[in-house]
């Protein structure tokens, strides 16, 4: 089960039997709005909070989720769920509207293969048959935590990062029946990295680290090479991030292809869309893996990804208080089972 230090493989290899993507927007004039089940057209979503309308795309990922999977709520064992939003209330109050035995889980941005990481890992131990994962966030709602209010109108440098508006979430099982399907093979579980930057501006820069650590321990523990897989995909390091990840992988030795190398931030929006550096939030990667990167798998694009989610885990008292930014990433592959 456990392989090296930090990885673990799931032998069973827990079934993902369905996902869902819905999001905001400025998503729906993105690169990949054709992969979202939901699209609204509004950032309020009906509510008459910002906060609220979070928790909308939430429910609609999690119950379009359960839908695609011909299930209902009450066959599902386990919800496991995150968000930004301080104390994750959006997706508490989420769980309190499908009443599923709940973990909050807080990674920031690395929420969403967190999530999907102990999702599998308790169905691969037989602790559960079906379990939902899902994470998200809100461009309005989280802007005003880690930034500055969108109605404030400040102007952000170009390594600023933009907070997708979205939620993904996705059906596991222990369904026997594998052929054909999509099924998470293993997770490797990241460690804290703090290289002592401190700007919430420059998110990218800050979480590199972190996920070239991840990539590196994933390979060596499994002993793999970076060819295994068809796509490693980070969760949200955008213009900036990424090719400081990439330097950092070739100083270790670690041969991986630019073009096998993509980033949820910079894979959701047209390059024509004012995102600055690309794309952010614990809805980013969730978006981009439930939606697009699975569909593509589905379609037999790909047959075996990695994909890495990183985190900034920073607060607003954190930052008052000059703290640095520490950071994390975890990851978890994903395969079509022969």
């Amino acid at each position: 089960m456990l392989s090296g230090k930090q990885t673990w493989t799931f032998a069973n290899q827990p079934v993902i039997e369905a996902s869902a993507a819905v999001g905001g927007p400025y998503e729906a004039r993105g690169k990949l709005a054709a992969d979202f089940d939901i699209l609204h057209d509004d950032l309020w979503m009906g509510k008459d909070s910002y906060e609220k309308a979070h928790t909308v795309l939430l429910e609609e990922a999690i119950d379009t989720a359960i839908q695609k999977a011909n299930i209902t709520g009450d066959d599902v064992d386990f919800l496991f769920a995150g968000d930004l939003v301080n104390q994750i209330t959006p997706s508490s109050f989420a769980a309190r509207t499908f009443g599923i035995p709940y973990f909050g889980l807080f990674g920031a941005c690395s929420t969403s293969m967190e999530g999907l990481a102990l999702a599998s890992f308790v169905i691969n131990n037989q602790g559960a048959k079906k379990v939902v994962t899902a994470s998200s966030s809100h461009n309005a709602a989280i802007e005003k935590q880690f930034r500055y209010p969108t109605e404030y109108g400040s102007q952000k440098p170009p390594t600023a990062q933009w907070t997708v508006t979205g939620a993904g979430a996705a059906v596991l099982s222990d369904n026997e029946d594998k052929q054909g399907k999509l099924v998470t093979t293993s997770a490797t579980i990241g460690k804290v990295v703090d290289m002592g930057l401190s700007d919430p501006f420059n998110m990218g820069g800050a979480m590199a680290p972190a996920a070239a650590d991840t990539i590196i321990a994933h390979f060596t523990d499994m002993q793999l090479d970076p060819s295994y897989y068809d796509l490693i995909v980070t969760g949200d390091l955008a213009k900036i991030g990424r090719p400081i990840t990439l330097e950092l992988l070739q100083k270790e030795g670690l041969k991986v292809d630019s073009q096998q190398f993509q980033d949820c931030g910079l894979m959701i929006y047209q390059e024509d869309q004012e995102v600055q550096a690309g794309g952010s939030g614990a809805g980013c990667s969730a978006t981009v893996l439930y939606g697009h990167l699975l569909n593509e798998m589905r379609k037999g694009t790909y047959e075996r990804i990695l994909l890495v989610a990183t985190g900034a885990l920073l607060s607003p008292l954190s930052f008052q208080q000059k703290e640095s930014i520490p950071c994390i990433a975890h990851a978890v592959s994903i395969e079509v089972h022969p």
